[in-house]
């Protein structure tokens, strides 16, 4: 059964803009992890078996990036309180193997942070350009972020150094970004309502979707990196096939605008969020919704399926962090 798990009240000061999932992969003292010990990894499944940690990451206006563990009960424990931006945070990512969290703020500036001690990495200015949404590359060496003028930088992890800029050349406000899991394709959504899909080894744009009459505030694609998914403001959500780049589905049922959209790990499931204060849980091959929870008393900034298929996070504008619980096997 569909519910709600947990309700983290006044989980920041204000208003809650983004949330999203990181899972502790790595051997749990940093200091223990030999390089025979990583070597290992990919082939000991006994050792991946093992409980693996959840956090949460939030982002609000009161400028502060929180990190919560989720415990064996599903309360949350606040981890870190991380202070380094001037201004409210609007995005907030976490590399796949849980070690780097990386926010992006008003005040146009990124921080990379060590998700285990919560030390600052890097700290990227942009002056007075805009910097919205930031992701991570599969392989955990870059992050991504869009700027005002449409263009997606890429940033290397280790040195907070620009590696290579991505120019949509429509010079219109990027909203919102994903990275596909296999690592070919980023795409972006802007404030017009295009969509802009580009390949990342040859650094040009391969796809334009127009479906959208609003902005796009969010994108992801499945885990097979073969379907992207959109919500705009159009209260709308689509969507695309990534390799004809056809719209494959229109889903409505959202009052208002669709502020996030999440996939399931497994790709069957997919989330939304939306300015309705309703976060939406939706069968993907069937196309329709098979939950709402109204449990938020505002808006709903941020939706995020966990890494194990069956829990979802959202955080509101109402100040709270909510964690429900979605049958991974669930169907229409």
């Amino acid at each position: 059964m569909f519910s709600l798990l947990h309700k983290e009240e006044n989980a920041h000061e204000n208003a809650l803009w983004a949330c999203t999932w990181g899972r502790d992969t790595a051997d749990p003292d940093p200091d223990d992890a030999g390089t025979e010990a990583e070597e290992e990894n990919p082939f000991d499944f006994d050792k991946k078996e093992a409980r693996p940690k959840d956090f949460i990451v939030t982002g609000g206006l009161d400028d502060l990036v929180k990190v919560w563990d989720l415990r064996e009960d599903n309360t949350l424990k606040l981890r870190h309180q991380l202070k380094g931006h001037a201004l409210g945070v609007v995005s907030v990512a976490v590399s796949s193997d849980g070690q780097t969290i990386a926010s992006s703020s008003l005040d146009s500036s990124m921080c990379l942070w060590d998700a285990r001690s919560g030390d600052k990495k890097h700290l990227l200015s942009f002056g007075p350009v805009d910097l919205w949404t930031v992701g991570f590359s599969p392989c955990n060496k870059y992050v991504i972020s869009g700027l005002n003028d449409g263009k997606i930088s890429m940033y290397s992890v280790e040195t907070g150094k620009a590696e290579q800029t991505l120019d949509a050349q429509n010079g219109k406000y990027t909203l919102s970004i994903a990275y596909s899991p296999d690592g070919k394709y980023i795409a972006s959504g802007a404030i017009d309502g295009i969509i802009t899909i580009f390949d990342v080894a040859a650094g040009k744009v391969v796809q334009t979707l127009e479906g959208h009459a609003m902005p796009v505030r969010s994108l992801c694609f499945s885990p097979n990196s073969q379907m992207l998914l959109t919500g705009s403001d159009d209260g709308h959500m689509k969507l695309y096939d990534v390799t004809h780049s056809d719209v494959v589905g229109t889903l409505s049922g959202h009052a208002s605008w669709v502020l996030c959209v999440s996939f399931s790990e497994d790709g069957k499931h997919f989330a939304s969020s939306s300015s309705d204060r309703t976060v939406k849980v939706w069968d993907t091959s069937e196309r329709k919704c098979l939950h709402t929870f109204a449990e938020h008393s505002d808006q709903v900034w941020g939706v995020r399926y966990s890494p194990g298929n069956d829990k979802v996070a959202s955080a509101s504008e109402d100040k709270s962090l909510n964690i429900y619980f979605c049958p991974p096997n669930a169907i229409v």
